[in-house]
């Protein structure tokens, strides 16, 4: 079995500002530099022949490229925040990509993603977090913005678990067209 998603990768001098990002809240395991991503869709465990197919439907995809910008701070939990994440600008191209790979793994038999769909890179994960320390960090991040990048290919990626947390590989990268 192999654990899969897709995900834009995030070019690397917006990777480094993000790791700016990553301090002053006790509690939080921040994302390592090289796993910063955007996911575009969850899989969850496949066996190898129905990666295969997965990668097949998705080599299929004729999607155009686009720019896109992270915006802004958030987290996720409410009252009790279990993760930090930074926002991502509107953007109907992402929307559109993130919309045709949810149809085509549908329509290979896959199950409906069930949650509604947030664009974020996860920056941190929060065991214990003091509320107030995660509303000081939004509050002195909120109006963090990347500025635009291009966007010419989302991946396919495996995750495996590690005594050091998730490691992440992409197995096979699809480019956009223009």
């Amino acid at each position: 079995m192999i654990r899969l998603f897709t995900a834009i990768e995030i070019p690397e001098a917006v990777r480094t500002r993000l790791t700016f990002l990553q301090s002053g809240v006790p509690g939080a395991r921040w994302t390592p530099v090289e796993n910063l991503h955007l996911t575009l869709r969850f899989i969850g465990e496949v066996d190898e022949p129905t990666a295969g197919d997965i990668d097949q439907v998705l080599s299929g995809l004729r999607e155009k490229a686009f720019d896109l910008a992270l915006r802004g701070v958030g987290e996720f939990g409410g009252r009790d925040p279990r993760a930090i994440w930074a926002g991502v600008a509107a953007n109907p191209g992402l929307q559109h990509l993130v919309a045709k790979i949810e149809s085509a793994l549908q329509r290979m038999g896959l199950e409906p993603e069930t949650r509604k769909y947030t664009p974020h890179v996860t920056l941190a994960r929060l065991r214990d977090a003091q509320p107030a320390k995660v509303r000081a960090f939004l509050s002195a991040n909120g109006a963090f913005d990347s500025g635009p990048f291009p966007v010419r290919a989302f991946a396919l990626y495996s995750s495996f678990q590690s005594s050091k947390g998730s490691l992440y590989r992409a197995e096979q990268t699809y480019p956009l067209g223009d």
